[in-house]
């Protein structure tokens, strides 16, 4: 299968070309540096010792990220222009010799990163500022009536209390509490200077020797004083604020022009960001490198099919000592997959549950097959498969500069759609029964009448269980095709009698017991099936269910000895439920498919609920679209979770763990750019 053949490569080079070697490596990206420990050296270890490169790497992480800020803080100010399909047109390409002209230039540009992000945090500053003399105008708007400071505490012969009461007082009752509470003074005024619920604003006049009798009644009142009181007038103060608010958003304006200014070097300050995350990524790696006065020691893992080009370089332009070897038995290899135009697109989902183990295959090439099937099948509607494929057919032909990634994804929709186009014909659905239901409705066909679209095999509406049975088929198909990939893990591994064991000897019983039970009279009237199965075919299936029966009891525990070893036979035995279980996953099949055709003819019928004239066209329309884009999104989405399901639990339970570690080479894994060679 396709799992790419991995090298063990060994560089030796002088240490003036070390930095050209790893931009060198760093672009090519074909090789996973992997550092060996100090322990592992042993006396080979030498005159070799690590540098340390921590404080290079944070100053360059440090800049990569201040970059980063600025290009945040521009686009809020100066928003790119871009697509809704901005996504798809993947990263700038750049050469190695703009690499170096940008190089050059960062240092001006992290200068206007810096001055913008400046310029930013100044912004947010004065909207700080903004807000908190708001909120202190918002304070003084209760005591705008007043005319003298809110803290004036009295003259030579008076006091004054300028403060609140938690309650809703007119002057007359403040000045009637006060009574009661000091009958023996008089004298005092009081002047609400405003209300509101549950808060009276007061201005209270005493005698200067009967300030502190009067503050203590007042306190009993419940009376406080402000909070900040201002050393001007309310209203003067208010007009400071305002003028200080309106410089602010003065100051606001000026620095946002001036961030906007900075517009046409947006594409200066990405270049920038990539190459001090390269810069970073660089000296990570140079701090793990072994290195003597003289010479530096690289080694990692590289595909096979680059090695001889990349050795050649490297001696023929560096003058460096390489070896290529082949990798250890039992070496903890990294994973690459590599497969054709068919197969690779479904690399993304194998990925997605886990690379292949030690010893074990890709099985791309097998999955793709039953994973487009089994995906159109459970859509099954031509034009919503014509439309998903024409859809990813134009971005990828517009779109030349997608990431990899994604075109791998698009492309495995591309050839679903062609799969649900093949289904949707065979099943004779296209929106549904929409041509029929159009014809009928706005053009008179009869109702009597054929179809205008008949399926080339059959309708799942009308024979469901048909459908049910052929799912029940294609999910045996599939599951062995799991056991064979097994039988094929094993014999490439030259383990013959575990492939019989653990693969074999399922096959017998599982099939036997299939062909047995298709055989049943009761079960092919129950289906609806008329398969003539001549009993010595029945009899032989029997047989062959029986040993593999056997065989599975007497080997399932072949690791232990004894009663535990005939004990675990039986278990392995048991596992026959699971193929039970196994095999009724995919009436899913059924259950989807039925889905989209059933949901789609619901909505064609409420088009039509308005008759033929102009308002049940523009009805029918609206529902039409709408129904229909809501049916193939909410499908589309089930299909591709539920083929997933499909692949990981019943395919990959017969044949598969995982465990793989990816591949990941030395590469520069920039955000907004990507060099290519010139």
């Amino acid at each position: 299968m396709a799992v790419v053949e991995m090298k063990r490569i060994h560089v030796y080079a002088l240490k003036n070309n070390r930095k050209k070697i790893l931009e060198m490596l760093q672009r090519r990206a074909v090789v996973e540096v992997d550092t060996p420990e100090e322990a592992s050296l042993g006396e080979a270890k030498g005159p070799f010792s690590k540098t340390d490169t921590a404080s290079a790497r944070l100053t360059f992480e440090k800049n990569a990220q201040l970059v980063g800020s600025a290009v945040e803080t521009l686009d809020s100010y100066a928003p790119p222009q871009k697509s809704m399909l901005a996504m798809l047109e993947g990263r700038t390409g750049v050469s190695a010799r703009q690499v170096q002209q940008t190089a050059e230039a960062a240092p001006e540009v992290t200068k206007i990163a810096a001055n913008i992000v400046a310029l930013g945090k100044r912004v947010n500053d004065q909207q700080a500022e903004i807000a908190r003399l708001e909120a202190q105008l918002e304070a003084l708007k209760p005591w705008m009536n007043l005319d003298v400071s809110m803290r004036t505490i009295g003259t030579n012969s008076t006091s004054v209390f300028i403060g609140t009461f938690p309650e809703e007082l007119t002057a007359g009752e403040i000045k009637t509490r006060l009574a009661a509470a000091l009958p023996e003074i008089s004298g005092v005024e009081a002047e609400v200077v405003s209300t509101q619920p549950q808060q009276t604003c007061a201005f209270v006049v005493c005698l200067g020797r009967e300030g502190a009798k009067v503050e203590s009644a007042l306190r009993g009142m419940g009376f406080t004083y402000p909070a900040a009181p201002s050393k001007k007038p309310p209203v003067q103060r208010a007009e400071d604020l305002r003028a200080r608010i309106a410089a602010a958003q003065a100051d606001i304006e000026s620095a946002g022009k001036e961030i906007a200014s900075y517009a046409g070097r947006r594409q200066d300050l990405l270049f920038t960001s990539d190459y001090y995350t390269m810069r970073a990524s660089k000296y990570q790696v140079l701090g793990d490198l072994w290195q003597s006065p003289h010479v530096f020691y690289l080694t990692g893992y590289v595909t096979a099919g680059a090695a001889p080009a990349l050795q050649r370089e490297l001696e023929e332009k560096y003058q460096a000592f390489v070896e290529v070897e082949t990798p250890a038995k039992g070496e903890d290899l990294p994973i690459k997959l590599q497969n054709g135009f068919f197969s690779a697109p479904v690399e993304g989902v194998i990925e997605g549950y886990s690379l292949p183990g030690k010893r074990e295959v890709d099985p791309s090439k097998v999955m793709c097959v039953f994973y487009y099937v089994l995906f159109g099948m459970m859509l099954s509607d031509a034009a919503y498969g014509f439309l998903i494929a024409l859809g990813m057919g134009i971005v990828l032909l517009k779109f030349k500069n997608i990431e990899e990634g994604l075109r791998k994804t698009l492309r495995m929709f591309f050839f679903c759609g062609l799969s649900t186009m093949f289904w949707g014909v065979l099943f004779g659905s296209y929106f549904g029964d929409a041509v029929d239901v159009i014809a009928r409705t706005f053009f008179g066909y009869g109702a009597d009448m054929p179809s205008l679209t008949p399926p080339l095999w059959f309708a799942p509406l009308d024979q469901p269980m048909r459908l049910m049975l052929f799912s029940f088929l294609l999910g045996i198909i599939h599951l062995f095709a799991g056991l064979a990939m097994q039988i094929y893990q094993l014999c490439r591994r030259g383990k013959y009698l575990d492939a019989l064991y653990d693969s074999g000897f399922w096959y017998m019983l599982v099939g036997g017991l299939i062909i047995a039970l298709v055989s049943l009279d009761m079960f092919q009237e129950m289906m609806g099936l008329s398969i003539a199965i001549p009993p010595v075919v029945t009899n032989i299936a029997l047989a062959f269910a029986a040993i593999g029966a056997v065989g599975i009891v007497a080997t399932s525990g072949r690791e232990s000895r004894g009663v535990k070893r005939f004990l675990k036979g039986l278990y392995g035995l048991y596992g026959v439920s699971s193929w039970l279980s196994d095999i009724l996953s995919y009436s899913r099949l059924l259950a989807l498919g039925l889905a989209t055709g059933v949901i789609a003819q619901v909505f064609n019928m409420l088009g039509t609920m308005a008759g033929s004239g102009p308002v049940g066209v523009v009805l029918f329309v609206l529902v039409f679209v709408i129904g229909h884009v809501l049916n193939l999104l909410i499908n589309l989405l089930g299909a591709y979770v539920h083929t997933n399901r499909l692949q990981y639990v019943e395919f990959f339970g017969k044949f598969y763990e995982g465990g793989g570690r990816k591949f990941e080479p030395f590469a520069a894994k920039t955000k907004y750019f990507k060099i290519t060679e010139e």
